[in-house]
């Protein structure tokens, strides 16, 4: 047995306590059991459970009682309604005691719970004939009335598709000053994806924004170029970019580069031969079944089909001609729904579908679709695979019915467009068609039109914002309509009741707060020269300056002279220094000679004509015999003068 001294059964020492310098020294640790604290737990969760229960079950016999009361009241006289509905009370006020208490839980299951059979079923029904009643049968009961104008009311409902446009709440992302031209929504409907004309693309988190509205990542996948289409791929995991450049991009959802399409020989003259395209893309799409494929149509000419693992060339090449067999440029290009079938829309107005299989000859050709020499914007097909809708950049929406594709079924003029990427869409349902319209700035709003698809009627229509209404998109998850605009928004249109998730998601969180630490830190940005040991003193006068610099033998010091004569101290000297020096002073400086050239000359001759060396004996040979003039008399020669000349004279 451990034996403990009087100090150990006292306590701790309190001098031990104040020299280790805390008052909890010396204690001993306190014990936990993790099992009673487990049962307790659990015996809190069960109790919270039952008495959840017990209230979910209190609140519908309140509704079952007040349902029995409108229909008794509805259905039987007064008097024998007023006594149902008390005895109903009373059996429920003893119901409702019952379940409160403890103890009768058990009693509580045998008896019958919710409201008695009405009258109207038990009675036996009477004939009117057999009791001698004359007249017109009573009118129908009031509840069947109202049952016959709710499923009136459901009817119409179903029947009228502008019920269901999302458009009573609205939220507005800022992606910046220029135009929206790209927009992309995965299929989970998470994330957001935007791009514009100033080369940015902005990824958007509805579960992770706030009220802020603020975009979580911002980039320039392909730097100096628009962005013309944002497409999240079908299993959401992939982002195709399609710029201004030659060379589409895709992404993943972070915006990491996954693979880059390689540039054609733009020399090549069958562009079926080279390996990628030579000129700016116009748009892409992905294959809605096939993971890692997609296409892209550009002003080569051409739409190649690609796929995500082999960026280095092309998987297939589609190449629109016209009725001669000229190359026309495609404008825009999709695939079907179920990826069997791609079309594409070309300059000079025509529509061209083609089999994914086979290359060669389009499947289906419309060489007047649209205007020619018009930019069709958008082809988009619908749910069921049956209908094409087109955009054309003659402000024409057209609606086709691809197993008869020689005239359309509907057209929609009146639509102004100004940009070659507008879009057009179905909804969920199949029932409307939207598209967006184009204003010039000041000049009104752009708007987003609904076309009731069945009869092409323009049903609806959102004024947007004070600018072009340039993309549009329809979510069938979410039910929510995003669309991007011409003066850099992003806007969300929403119905709490009919959409899901998206926008609602955001709405609800309240703008954060800066954090506190993060403001202080902003004004005390300390640099090196801002410290008082190295911060120099402010110029007070510019007069005790330079009073300041005179005193200083640095600042002050005179410029040394030139040296004159040979150099001394290192330094060289003006002249003579040097032999270059001295031929400069004495010979190429020196212009005294002042004399005649020509008696300098003559001064030579005499002992050049005694001892010939240089020159004579070089042309003794050929010279011919020197013949000097005779030399007259100056009288001789005034009387040859002639008379002008004396009289001068």
């Amino acid at each position: 047995m451990a034996l403990h001294s009087s100090s150990d059964v006292s306590g701790p020492d309190p001098q031990l306590a104040v020299t280790m310098g805390f008052t909890g020294f010396g204690k001993k640790a306190r014990t936990f059991d993790l099992e009673a604290m487990f049962e307790q737990t659990r015996r809190t969760a069960v109790e919270r459970s039952r008495k959840t229960l017990e209230a979910r079950e209190r609140e519908e016999e309140m509704n079952r009682e007040k349902e029995l009361r409108r229909q008794n009241e509805d259905l039987e006289p007064t008097s024998s309604g007023s006594n149902v509905a008390r005895a109903c009370s009373k059996s429920s006020s003893r119901d409702t005691s019952s379940s409160e208490s403890d103890e009768s839980s058990d009693s509580s299951d045998d008896e019958l719970i919710g409201p008695p059979l009405p009258l109207k079923m038990v009675e036996e029904p009477v004939n009117p004939m057999e009791e001698g009643v004359l007249g017109s049968l009573p009118p129908p009961l009031a509840e069947d009335v109202e049952e016959e104008d709710d499923d009136d009311g459901d009817s119409e409902e179903e029947e009228n598709p502008v019920r269901k446009i999302p458009d009573s709440h609205e939220i507005t992302l800022k992606h910046g000053t220029k135009t929206v031209s790209a927009l992309g929504l995965d299929p989970s409907g998470a994330r957001l994806v935007t791009g514009g004309y100033d080369y940015d693309v902005k990824f958007w988190d509805f579960a992770g924004m706030d009220a802020s509205f603020k975009a979580f990542r911002s980039l320039q996948p392909c730097e100096c170029h628009q962005i013309k289409s944002l497409q999240y791929s079908n299993t959401g995991d992939m982002i195709l970019v399609v710029s201004g450049s030659s060379q589409a991009k895709v992404i993943d959802r972070d915006g990491f580069e996954v693979m880059e399409c390689i540039k054609g020989d733009q020399y090549i003259v069958d562009m079926a031969n080279t390996k990628g395209h030579t000129a700016m893309l116009h748009t892409g799409s992905w294959h809605p079944k096939i993971k890692g494929e997609f296409m892209t149509c550009s002003n080569d000419a051409t739409v190649r089909t690609w796929e995500v693992e082999n960026p280095k060339k092309q998987k297939s090449v589609f190449k629109p001609r016209t009725m001669q067999g000229k190359k026309v440029i495609p404008t825009t290009c999709t695939y079907s729904r179920d990826g069997n079938l791609i079309a594409a829309a070309c300059q000079n107005g025509s529509i061209q579908i083609w089999d994914r299989n086979l290359t060669v000859h389009p499947k289906f050709h419309y060489k007047q679709a649209h205007d020619p020499g018009t930019d069709t914007s958008c082809v988009t097909f619908s749910y069921d695979g049956t209908v094409l809708a087109s955009r054309g950049g003659d402000d024409t929406l057209k609606l086709w019915d691809i197993r008869q594709f020689n005239k359309p079924l509907f057209s929609a003029s009146g639509l102004p467009t100004m940009f070659p990427m507008t879009d057009c869409c179905f909804s969920p349902d199949d029932k409307l068609i939207v598209t967006g319209t184009s204003v010039q700035r000041g000049c009104g709003s752009g708007k987003l039109v609904f076309f009731e698809r069945r009869t092409f009627q323009r049903v609806y229509e959102i004024d947007i914002t004070d600018a072009s209404v340039v993309r549009c998109l329809w979510h069938p998850k979410l039910n929510q309509i995003m669309v991007g605009t011409g003066n850099g928004l992003a806007k969300v249109y929403y119905d709490p009741s009919k959409s899901q998730r998206g926008a609602k998601l955001c709405v609800v969180k309240t703008q954060r707060k800066a954090k506190q630490a993060e403001t202080l830190t902003q004004d005390y940005i300390i640099t090196p020269h801002a410290l008082p040991m190295f911060r120099e003193p402010r110029q007070r006068s510019t007069r005790k300056q330079l009073e300041k610099d005179r005193l200083d033998p640095l600042k002050s010091h005179k410029p040394e002279p030139p040296v004159a004569g040979p150099g001394r101290g290192g330094r060289v000297g003006t002249h003579g220094g040097t032999l270059s020096s001295y031929i400069v002073k004495n010979i190429a400086l020196d212009k005294t000679d002042d004399s005649n050239p020509r008696e300098a000359i003559l001064r030579h001759a005499k002992a050049a004509e005694d001892n010939p060396y240089w020159v004579s004996p070089a042309y003794s040979k050929t010279q011919p015999k020197t013949m000097f003039a005779q030399v007259e008399s100056d009288d001789e020669e005034t009387k040859n003068e002639p008379e002008w000349k004396k009289r001068k004279i």
